[in-house]
């Protein structure tokens, strides 16, 4: 039975009025000697994609999926693993993630729920040998169930902390069954919504102490992939622990963290963090922990996560530029973590939703490596610090001069001659090639 109605989506180039084409992602064309789909690591979010109901605050679900019989039920779990993988078909994605109570259903007990994951998991892992689909990373959902509305790997109730260890144990487990890249920590709800009855200091250390846990396992049962975590400011949570690049760096190191984890960053969320993506981005790169990317973008008229699909090209090619110069992505990917609109309610809107990411992800890689190949860009920036090229900016940088020093040489230069940072004629520079 088709569930979607269209064929496999296929490049027609820019030229072409097809909706069900992608004008830009073409998936074997060489970019700067790779291929693009190598590039890009395209990746579905299951959770969007399958189970997102397309409610919001003000309104239930709107989503029109004939696959599913609304039950809470295993076979209904299975069921739409078929459906999922048409999708993968039909739009040309190579990877995938999950969330564990997405895929299978909470059974209101622990064991029954572990039985019916184990069940879609036999079920993936057909799919995946059959296609050839990878899994980029799986997550434990520690957020939905009313049992974490005060946190899971942060409550201050020891047996709902418990929990949440065992439901990432397995989750972890599943993960590598499924041959899983990588493995994501959200920490939705590890923050606060007043600290009147918090003690912070004690939820970091018990979040640290679930997180190294987690690693121990990992080699207890030869899970080699990296760990992600994804920041995010607050929404559920007034605060969230994992606020921005710069927190999660910063709680990894306090905690002797850094060797076993990334960052999975996600656009809508550095929105919410009052930050541009390429800020962190280039926060995360800069120390060397940019593991993921989930790409959608947010909307600053409205105050919540609205993960919407990107189709930004200045977005789209900043990300690049950024994932270009660390070198590409490896273990990660670019997974679509969007959702239609509440409008957009029919399946070929899924579609339509997909090719409009990808394309728009594919433009911003060939403008990024265009910029990159032009070389004015760069050059200018080398030349803007070309001040710290001398033997003095050497000791500065290598911590070898000293306040003193320094001082010497300002009373000599005096008042030193700024040179324009030049921000409109490297805006036009980029434009150009828009």
């Amino acid at each position: 039975m088709q569930h979607f109605e269209c064929d496999k989506i296929n490049y027609e180039g820019p030229s072409s009025k097809n909706p069900l084409a992608f004008k830009h992602y073409n998936p074997d064309e060489l970019i700067g000697g790779k291929s693009m789909k190598d590039h890009l690591r395209f990746a579905a979010p299951y959770w969007h994609v399958m189970r997102n109901e397309l409610s919001d605050p003000f309104g239930g679900g709107t989503a029109v999926m004939p696959w599913d019989d609304g039950s809470n039920s295993t076979e209904n779990a299975l069921n739409r693993v078929d459906v999922f993988f048409e999708f993968l078909e039909k739009i040309g994605i190579d990877f995938y993630c999950w969330h564990d109570r997405d895929i299978a259903p909470e059974l209101g007990d622990l064991s029954a729920s572990n039985a019916a994951l184990d069940a879609v998991v036999a079920k993936l892992k057909e799919k995946q040998a059959q296609t050839g689909v990878k899994l980029l990373w799986g997550t434990a959902c520690l957020f939905s169930h009313p049992r974490y509305s005060q946190g899971g790997a942060t409550s201050p109730d020891m047996n709902v902390y418990t929990y949440a260890a065992a439901q990432v144990k397995k989750a972890l487990e599943c993960t590598k069954e499924l041959d899983g890249l990588g493995y994501t920590f959200w920490g939705g709800r590890e923050g606060y919504a007043t600290l009147l009855n918090t003690n912070m200091k004690r939820e970091l250390d018990h979040l640290a102490a679930f997180l190294h846990m987690a690693v121990d396992h990992a080699k207890q049962i030869g899970f080699n992939g990296p760990f992600y975590i994804e920041p995010k400011p607050r929404e559920p949570s007034t605060h969230q622990y994992d606020s921005d690049s710069a927190a999660c760096l910063n709680f990894l190191r306090e905690y002797d963290l850094m060797d076993h984890f990334k960052l999975n960053l996600e656009t809508n969320h550095a929105t919410l963090a009052g930050h541009t993506m390429q800020h962190e981005m280039t926060v995360a790169i800069n120390a060397g922990m940019l593991g993921s990317v989930d790409a959608n973008r947010g909307d600053e008229l409205i105050g919540w996560d609205t993960d919407q699909f990107p189709t930004d090209i200045y977005l789209t090619t900043q990300v690049m530029l950024c994932i270009l110069e660390m070198g590409g992505l490896t273990t990660g990917g670019l997974n679509f973590d969007a959702k239609r609109r509440r409008e957009s309610h029919e399946p070929i809107d899924l579609i339509h939703a997909h090719i409009g990411g990808m394309d728009a992800f594919a433009h911003g890689l060939k403008i990024a490596q265009a910029i990159r190949d032009d070389g004015r860009l760069a050059a200018f920036v080398q030349d803007r610090y070309s001040s710290f090229d001398s033997e003095l900016g050497s000791q500065i940088e290598s911590g070898k001069s000293s306040f003193a020093a320094l001082e010497k040489i300002a009373l000599a230069n005096g008042e030193p001659i700024i040179a324009s940072g030049r921000q409109e004629m490297l805006e036009n520079l980029v434009n150009e090639f828009l």
